[in-house]
């Protein structure tokens, strides 16, 4: 694994995302609204900003507080072509990896202090780069070397994190090992120590049948693999609930029981916070040698350069960023 940064330099880096996506013009809106206020360094080809954009040239994130009185700081990455806003093209696919790979390359250094990532389309950054990863979560666990992550979503007051992420539903059965329901609620705890200061963290687990299996009557994973690993994990001291039925998990009553709650695929995870936060939701990769967020959108191609995007979400991201970056410090 890759050693721990240094003390960082007290700067979120921002990559561009698809310059053919809402990233761009979304890194625009929010330091218009915030400027020196949540000071961050964009990485990207400024020529795919917004037109009128005020560009603050900056050579390292610590530049990033004082040019953002003045400025979007830009850490300048010519692209082969123009961005067309909502049109991706495959020729600026290398650029949007080379962007990524810069950020990276800055967080571990411990030239800034954490990492936000605005949408890629997987599909693009495939064909045009070879990316051969699902996504970003994977891409920064293989740069830092390996360790065990996961993906929480953040918001209206509400964590989750899925067990299983990008895969069909039908696969889910199979892929909800003990081991891996297990790495992902220790990854979890020791997240909400760190980046959440949060010294004795409760954890609600879902079912994955309805009813959570009711008995084994509607499905025998609960019984089978769920339940013995979270006695395993409460024998040691562990704050683990469940299996709990998901449809009954996420009311206001229930949520202020736990401060996280580990869910058995992607929808069982997400549903209820973008129900619950829609235009505020951020995901966080959990477990990284850095902090790592995102807002919880896409590269929405079909309303780019239409300024109808909300900032709100990338806002959070940074936010969270920057919080959590500084829990981070105060530990250390």
């Amino acid at each position: 694994m890759s050693p721990s940064p240094r003390r960082p330099a007290g700067v979120t880096v921002l990559t561009c995302g698809d310059p053919a996506g809402i990233g761009p013009e979304l890194a625009a809106r929010v330091w218009a609204n915030l400027g020196a206020a949540l000071p961050f360094a964009w990485i990207g080809d400024p020529r795919h900003l917004p037109a009128g954009t005020p560009v603050a040239p900056i050579g390292t994130p610590a530049e990033a507080a004082e040019a953002a009185r003045h400025g979007l700081p830009v850490i300048a990455l010519p692209f082969p072509e123009p961005a067309r806003p909502g049109r991706p093209s495959v020729a600026n696919a290398a650029g949007v990896v080379a962007a990524l790979d810069r950020a990276v390359d800055l967080v571990l250094a411990g030239q800034a202090e954490a990492l936000c990532t605005a949408p890629i389309s997987k599909q693009v950054v495939a064909e045009g780069a070879g990316f051969a990863f699902p996504g970003h979560t994977e891409y920064l666990a293989h740069r830092a070397g390996g360790p065990p992550v996961a993906m929480m979503l953040v918001g209206g007051g509400l964590r989750t994190v899925p067990v299983t992420v990008h895969i069909a539903l039908a696969e889910v059965p199979a892929r909800l090992t003990a081991e891996r329901i297990e790495s992902t609620i220790r990854v979890t705890a020791a997240a909400l120590r760190q980046d959440f200061a949060i010294a004795a963290p409760r954890i609600a687990v879902a079912g994955l049948n309805p009813h959570a299996g009711e008995g084994g009557l509607m499905g025998q994973e609960e019984r089978r693999v769920i339940a013995p690993v979270l006695e395993r994990l409460a024998a040691e001291g562990l704050a683990v609930s469940g299996p709990h039925p998901a449809d009954t998990l996420f009311h206001p009553a229930a949520r202020a029981g736990y401060h996280a709650a580990v869910c058995m695929y992607h929808d069982q995870a997400l549903i209820p916070v973008k129900t619950i936060d829609f235009a505020g939701g951020v995901n966080v990769t959990l477990g990284l040698p850095f902090v790592r967020t995102s807002p919880d959108h896409g590269t929405a191609f079909d309303i780019a350069g239409t300024g109808r995007a909300d900032p709100a979400s990338l806002t959070a991201a940074l936010r969270l960023a920057a919080e959590m970056a500084a829990r981070r410090s105060a530990r250390a």
